[in-house]
C-alpha cells in the first residue's frame, strides 16, 4: 500500500524523550502508517536538515470561542500546535442557556462564543460545521457553571444549586471532557470555599479526570494556594494539575521552588499532580478583576500594559504609567476611568509581574508541561504568547539557553501532555498513531511576536500536518479544516 504523504530523510523526534533517528515517515489517511522502510507515496516531501516532531499540544488554551470565530487558527497552527487544551481558569463555552451573555463570566476572555448549544456536543457540533484547523480538547469550568446556576451571588450554594453544578459538570465529563477547571481569583470563583470546588471536581473521578486549576492566589499567598489545590485534588480523588505555575510580584520572586518542593512532597505520598508554565514575563487577563475600584493599587498600575481597550483604543500597546504621564493623569483616575468607561470591563491588560529566574527554575523541574494561556481576541496588541510559545520555548530556552534539551523540550510539548489530559494515539510518533506533526529547521525557529509586533508569525516552521492532512506550510495557511474534537481517553467526537 502506498502512503499518501511521505517525509524523507527527517530527524525523527518520536516525542519520547529518546534521540533523533533519521528515517523515513509515511502518512496514510489520517494516520501514521510506516517508520523506516517506507514505499513512494502520492505526495514525497524532502525533509533532510529538518526535524520531524509530533504537533505540539498546548495544555492550556482559552480558545473556546476562537474556534467558532477564527476555525483557521493561525495564531496556533503557525507554531506548530495541532492541539489545544481549553475551558481552563474555570470558563468555558459549555454548559450554556439559551439567550445566555457569553460574556457573563468570562468578560471576553472567550472572545467569539456564539451559537444556540447548551452542552459539550453542541459545542463540539458548532466547531466542526466550521471545519476548524487544529484538535480540540475540552475543559468544563467552575466560573461558568457557577455563574449559570448562581449568577453574581456571593453566598455559598443551596444544597439544590451545588446538586445543579454537579449535574452540569457530570454531563460534561461523560460527553468526553478532560476535567473540571476552575479560576479562584476570579469572579464568580472567588467567593467559593475549598468544599464547594472539591464536592465539584469530584464529578472527574467517575472518568478519572483531571482538575485543573488558575489557583485562588499566585502572589503573596501563593503557598497557601498550592496547599489548597493539593488538598481539592485529594479530597476529591482526582489528578491535580496547577495552570502556568507562577510567583507574581517581586516580594514573591524564588517562591516557586518551595511551591514545586510542596509538590513534590504530594507526589511521594502518592497523589497525582501536574503542572505547565508559559514562558514569558508577563501574564494577561481581564484588568478589572485585578483591581478594586474603591482603592485603586498603584505599584500594580505601574506595570501594565493595555493589550485590548474597548473604550480608548488608542491606548491599546501602552504602558499606563505613559499613558497618564502623557496626558498629566494621576494613574489610580486612569485606571478608574478606563475601567468605568463603557465596556470598560472588557478591557485586557499585560502585567509584568515575573522574573525570568523563575521561569527557568519552572522548566528545570522534570515534568513541566507547556500552556500558552494567549487569549484569542485579535484587537489591539495582544500578548504575544498567543504567537510565539512554543517557538519560544525551542529557541530561547533550548538552543540559546540548553535548559532543556531539544528531545526533552518535544517530549514535555507533545507525549507527556497527550498522556496527562487522555489524548488517544497522539503525541507520539508510532505506527498507527494519528499524523499530527510538524516539521521544523531547529536552527532557525524562533518566536517573532513581540510585545509591539505581537501577531507575527514563528520563523523556522515548515509544515504542519493535523490528522495526516497538511494544514500550514512555509507561512501558508492551507486550509484543510482537519481538526477533531477530541473526548478523554476515548475516540474523537464524531457528529
Amino acid at each position: 500500500m502506498h502512503p499518501d504523504l511521505v517525509f524523507r530523510s527527517a530527524a525523527v523526534f518520536d516525542g519520547t524523550g529518546a534521540d533523533p533517528q533519521i528515517m523515513d515517515i509515511g502518512i496514510t489517511e489520517d494516520r501514521i502508517s510506516h517508520l523506516g522502510a517506507v514505499p513512494a507515496g502520492k505526495h514525497e516531501m524532502n525533509a533532510e536538515g529538518l526535524a520531524l516532531a509530533p504537533g505540539f499540544i498546548d495544555t492550556h488554551g482559552h480558545d473556546d470561542g476562537a474556534y467558532l470565530r477564527h476555525p483557521d487558527m493561525t495564531f496556533k497552527l503557525s507554531q506548530g500546535v495541532t492541539t489545544v487544551v481549553n475551558g481552563n481558569c474555570g470558563f468555558s463555552a459549555i454548559p450554556a442557556a439559551p439567550n445566555t451573555d457569553w460574556r457573563r463570566a468570562s468578560g471576553g476572555i472567550l472572545a467569539g462564543l456564539q451559537g444556540d448549544f447548551t452542552d459539550l456536543e453542541g459545542y463540539f457540533n458548532a466547531v466542526l460545521a466550521k471545519a476548524p484547523a487544529i484538535n480540540n480538547m475540552m475543559l468544563v469550568g467552575h466560573n461558568t457553571v457557577r455563574s449559570l446556576v448562581m449568577g453574581e451571588t456571593q453566598s455559598a450554594p443551596t444544597s439544590s444549586q451545588l446538586a445543579e453544578m454537579r449535574a452540569h459538570v457530570r454531563r460534561a465529563m461523560e460527553q468526553g471532557a478532560c476535567g473540571f477547571s476552575s479560576g479562584l481569583i476570579y469572579k464568580p470563583g472567588r467567593y467559593s470555599d475549598t468544599e464547594e470546588v472539591a464536592a465539584l471536581a469530584e464529578e472527574a473521578k467517575v472518568t478519572q479526570g483531571l482538575y485543573t486549576t488558575h489557583m485562588r492566589n499566585e502572589g503573596d499567598r501563593l503557598l497557601e494556594a498550592v496547599d489548597e489545590a493539593l488538598r481539592i485534588g485529594a479530597t476529591a480523588g482526582v489528578h491535580t494539575h496547577i495552570s502556568h505555575h507562577k510567583a507574581a510580584g517581586e516580594p514573591n520572586w524564588g517562591k516557586v521552588t518551595e511551591s514545586l518542593q510542596r509538590i513534590e512532597a504530594a507526589l511521594a505520598c502518592g497523589q497525582r499532580v501536574s503542572l505547565d508554565v508559559y514562558p514569558y514575563t508577563a501574564g494577561s487577563g481581564r484588568m478589572i478583576e485585578y483591581f478594586n475600584l474603591q482603592n485603586i493599587n498603584q505599584d500594580l498600575a505601574r506595570v501594565i500594559r493595555l493589550a485590548s481597550c474597548p473604550a480608548f483604543r488608542d491606548y491599546e500597546g501602552r504602558m499606563l504609567v505613559d499613558i497618564a504621564a502623557e496626558e498629566g493623569r494621576d494613574l489610580a483616575e486612569l485606571v478608574h476611568t478606563i475601567l468605568t468607561a463603557p465596556r470598560g470591563d472588557q478591557t485586557l491588560c499585560i502585567q509584568f509581574l515575573i522574573d525570568e529566574k523563575d521561569i527557568q527554575t519552572n522548566l528545570r523541574w522534570r515534568d513541566m508541561m507547556v500552556g500558552s494561556d494567549g487569549i484569542p481576541n485579535l484587537k489591539g496588541k495582544p500578548h504575544p504568547r498567543l504567537y510565539g510559545t512554543f517557538p519560544r520555548i525551542l529557541s530561547r530556552y533550548v538552543r540559546e539557553q540548553g535548559i532543556l534539551s531539544l528531545q526533552e523540550a518535544i517530549r514535555r510539548m507533545t507525549s507527556l501532555s497527550a498522556a496527562t489530559f487522555g489524548l488517544v494515539d497522539r503525541g507520539q510518533i508510532r505506527e498507527g498513531h494519528f499524523a499530527d506533526l510538524v516539521l521544523f529547521d531547529p536552527n532557525e525557529i524562533r518566536d517573532e511576536a513581540t510585545y509591539d509586533e505581537p501577531q507575527k508569525l514563528a520563523s523556522g516552521i515548515h509544515t504542519v500536518v493535523v490528522n495526516g492532512s497538511i494544514a500550514f506550510q512555509l507561512g501558508e495557511h492551507r486550509h484543510a479544516g482537519s481538526g477533531k474534537m477530541l473526548r478523554y481517553r476515548r475516540d474523537a467526537f464524531q457528529k
